[in-house]
């Protein structure tokens, strides 16, 4: 049962986790690209001037992958809640729940479900809403998902070294 737990924690973190790192990570340069676009739908936040269907082209373009990576985001963020929830069944199977690894971890966890949820998620969202100080927001936005992305590499560094570990890794 312990393998099985383990299996599940670990592909849950490589199928949740993995994909919001990564739009996150993409979303501040893409939305540097739509803002840097000169003319009146720079906005990401503007509707298409065209109305119709069709291949988004230029800004509209720019706006729809802004979106899809925001999206990433929400989605794959709530699916990574299946993430801890297997990492305690584990923990628990293990004994080693009282263990300082685990408990840093978790800390790091919460710190960065935190992060995600307070300060990378609304300033996406703040961006393709077309807020005022675009630019400035940006910037802290690359600083709160770099914080995101470190805090999750700190964890899987723990997890794979784990103080203690019995398998000489």
């Amino acid at each position: 049962m312990t393998k099985f737990l383990l299996a599940v924690h670990v592909l849950a973190a490589i199928l949740a986790v993995g994909p919001v790192a990564v739009a996150a990570s993409m979303f501040p340069p893409a939305a540097r690209r739509v803002l840097a676009v000169p003319g009146p739908t720079r906005d990401p936040g503007a509707p298409s001037p065209t109305g119709g269907p069709g291949t988004p082209t230029g800004t509209d373009a720019g706006t729809t992958a802004l979106r899809l990576l925001h999206r990433i985001c929400r989605v794959y963020a709530l699916v990574g809640v299946v993430v801890p929830v297997f990492g305690f069944a584990t923990a628990r199977e293990l004994g080693v729940l009282g263990s300082a690894w685990l408990v840093v971890s978790i800390g790091l966890t919460v710190l960065a479900a935190v992060v995600l949820a307070v300060f990378v998620l609304p300033a996406q969202s703040a961006l393709l809403e077309g807020n005022a100080d675009r630019a400035g927001l940006i910037v802290r936005l690359a600083m709160f998902t770099g914080l995101f992305n470190l805090l999750w590499a700190a964890v899987t560094v723990l997890m794979i070294v784990r103080p203690g570990s019995t398998t000489g890794a």
